[in-house]
Parts: structure tokens; sequence; C-alpha cells
């Protein structure tokens, strides 16, 4: 039997290659800094069939909050992740990192948190807006005011799933 949780945190790890996409080629003669290869992932990604296998349903309870994080690579298959777990989207939330994206490639700067529900849960709070401005920390890891405003807008427990460092009061 598992622990169930009202509110879910999960960052899962997409299944980047660890090079560019081909079509990058080209630009590299217009901008001589960008790289020919991305920097290889510090941990063990997954399928998205794996992710949406994960079984997030048996931890949250029939009333829940999930905030989903996802880049623009994987947009798409973020919805296929929430399908899977039985959640349906509330709002798309975007984190600005601040400039130092490629148009037309995969390193941006944004990443975006798919907020999704499962039953009734209300929320205690509503009006935080959806864009926020927070700066960049080490690979993938998540700004703590993003978790201090999803305390702010859900209630607990709180569960992180792959998250990059503990936080006190989640599991």
């Amino acid at each position: 039997m598992f622990k169930k949780f009202r509110t879910i945190v999960a960052d899962p790890p997409w299944p980047y290659k660890n090079r560019l996409k081909g079509s990058l080629y080209g630009q590299r003669r217009l901008i001589p800094s960008l790289p020919m290869k991305a920097a290889p992932m510090p941990y063990l990604t997954m399928s998205i069939k794996e992710i949406c296998n994960l079984p997030v349903y048996k931890l949250s309870e029939n009333d829940s909050h999930l905030y989903l994080w996802t880049t623009q690579a994987f947009l798409r298959d973020a919805y296929l992740v929430l399908d899977a777990w039985g959640f349906k989207q509330g709002a798309i939330l975007v984190w600005a990192k601040g400039a130092r994206g490629v148009v037309g490639t995969y390193v941006c700067s944004t990443e975006f948190c798919i907020f999704a529900r499962r039953g009734n849960l209300s929320h205690k709070r509503r009006q935080i807006g959806t864009c926020f401005y927070w700066p960049r920390d080490g690979h993938s890891v998540k700004p703590e005011a993003f978790q201090d405003m999803v305390e702010l807008v859900s209630p607990g427990p709180y569960l992180e799933l792959f998250a990059r460092r503990q936080r006190l009061g989640w599991a």
C-alpha cells in the first residue's frame, strides 16, 4: 500500500539525447559559440512510456494537484503523461530563466510546469500569476521559490518525484 499525497511535483528525467538536433549544424557558422553537442545528462533518463507507467495515480489522493515540469522538447509528451497518471490540465506555469536560449533548438530560456488536477481539491490561494522570473541554479534544479509557491496554492501532504534536493516537510 502506498502513502497518498494531495500535492505532487514531478520533474521526470525526459529522454534527451546527448546531441542537439542535426539541423543545428548549419547555424554553427552564424553563431560560433553554439555547441555541437549538448552536455551529457547528469542522471539517467527514462522513455516516455516508462514515465507514463509510473504509478503516480496510486500515490495521489482522489482529489489532488500535480505540478508536472517539462520543456519545449517534451511539451506534447507531457500531456500523454498527464493522461496516463489520471490528471487533467489546469494551467501552464512558465519559468523565465533569463536570456540564454537559441530559437529553433532545444536550448531555451524557459521551462514549463503544467498545473493539473484530479478530482476537486480546492486551492489555498489562486491569484499568483502564471509567469515567474527566477534565477537558474544547477542543472535541472528548480528554484526554492517554486516550492514556496506550491505550498501557498496547494494543500499537503507534498511529494516531489525526482527531487534534486530534500525540502523540509516534503517526501
